[in-house]
């Protein structure tokens, strides 16, 4: 009984020692408060229209007929693409895109209408920014539309003046008709899509650096640990308990803000219980904790962990699969990507909030994040047990 009581007597000093530790740190306290606050609203702000409408395009009207007019009212009504100008001229339409006056060119060729009441092919010219995906999306989708719907009204009318019904015709033209359902995003949008995932990896960008930058910062002054300098592996286990536990508390209240108001305020899916994403977070949190204070060991200097975070951000957005599907990555990307915690978090968070599921629906990414969070907790005693060994043998 006396030997849990100096246990928990140890992870209280610890806890509050790291505590106290991380609110006199100002920079740690930008970075693990602040910045995890400051970041997602930014973010979520940026993104807030959700979807691309009015992209502009210039309209070369080299026909200028009836059915040409026609064709570019049907773009226009389009909610994708805005005809900011109309031209005849190729070379001045091309010009416009140069100077980014518009994002693409649609081109109606000569003989447009003639070709058509003959019931011949002709073709419309999209000349679209492909160097930017969702501009290139929107402006081909509405242009499709547009095209799509001016054949379909041609070819009726054609069945019409043969002798078919209207509603003959249009089944005829349509035999088969396509229903979509967009799930989980109906609207498209691109903040609901890219805002769950990108908020857990700055919660988790933001604890690694904010834990090196402490760890930094007692290195230099050798007080890795408060309670002790001792290496036996209980001090150590009580030590690094009552570090994680500060860290976790703080992270528990960053967590109200950035999954309960922050959704409220931008709208963001919200399916899931909040309890089952708290559990989930549990494991999440405890094995980024670990990852971080093991990390640590490596910060001779505070400022080093902002050297990790330029270095390691735009791997881990990348190895999540938010930019790029993780079943597409190298095998070896593959496996190297589930050393963080937020590539097995994402998709396991997507279900639960974005998608409706339970804890049971992700119980393998669940399972993972508990051997992760063991893992580097056993990593961390290790490690610090061989930092202090050396350290005392040095003194």
């Amino acid at each position: 009984m006396r030997h849990k009581l100096k246990g928990l007597r140890q992870i209280e000093s610890s806890f509050t020692s790291e505590w106290s530790a991380i609110f006199k740190d100002r920079g740690a306290l930008l970075i693990l408060m602040i910045a995890v606050w400051i970041y997602p609203l930014v973010y979520s702000i940026a993104y807030q229209n959700n979807v691309i409408r009015d992209v502009p395009m210039t309209v070369v009207d080299q026909d200028n007929s009836a059915l040409s007019r026609q064709f570019i009212r049907m773009v226009e009504a389009t909610q994708e693409i805005r005809v900011s100008r109309q031209t005849g001229d190729f070379n001045e339409a091309e010009q416009l895109f140069w100077d980014n006056d518009t994002k693409g060119v649609i081109v109606i060729p000569i003989d447009f209408e003639k070709k058509i009441l003959k019931g011949q092919q002709t073709h419309i010219g999209l000349y679209c920014d492909a160097g930017y995906f969702l501009i290139y999306k929107e402006t081909l989708r509405g242009t499709l539309r547009a095209t799509g719907t001016l054949s379909a009204g041609i070819e009726i009318k054609r069945m019409m003046a043969a002798g078919v019904s209207q509603e003959t015709a249009i089944k005829q033209r349509d035999p088969l008709t396509l229903k979509t359902y967009s799930l989980y995003n109906p609207a498209g949008s691109y903040g609901s899509y890219v805002m769950p995932g990108l908020i857990l990896i700055i919660l988790q960008q933001t604890l690694l650096v904010g834990i090196g930058m402490i760890g930094g910062a007692k290195r230099e002054k050798q007080k890795l640990l408060a309670t002790s300098v001792r290496h036996e592996t209980s001090t150590i286990i009580y030590a690094l308990t009552g570090r994680s536990l500060a860290y976790f508390a703080l992270s528990t209240f960053n967590l109200l803000f950035t999954e309960v108001v922050l959704y409220h305020w931008f709208g963001f899916p919200d399916k899931g219980t909040l309890l089952d994403i708290w559990i989930l977070m549990i494991p999440f949190f405890f094995s980024v904790i670990f990852m971080g204070l093991t990390v640590s060991l490596l910060m001779k200097r505070r400022e080093h962990s902002i050297m990790m975070l330029v270095f390691l951000s735009p791997v881990v957005l990348f190895l999540s699969g938010m930019s790029w599907p993780a079943s597409s990555l190298p095998p070896v990307l593959y496996q190297i990507a589930h050393i963080f915690p937020s590539t097995s978090m994402i998709p396991a968070f997507l279900r639960i909030r974005t998608m409706g599921g339970t804890l049971r629906d992700v119980r393998p990414e669940f399972l993972f994040m508990m051997g992760q969070m063991v893992v580097y907790g056993l990593l961390a005693t290790y490690s610090y047990k061989v930092y202090l060994h050396r350290r005392n043998n040095q003194g």
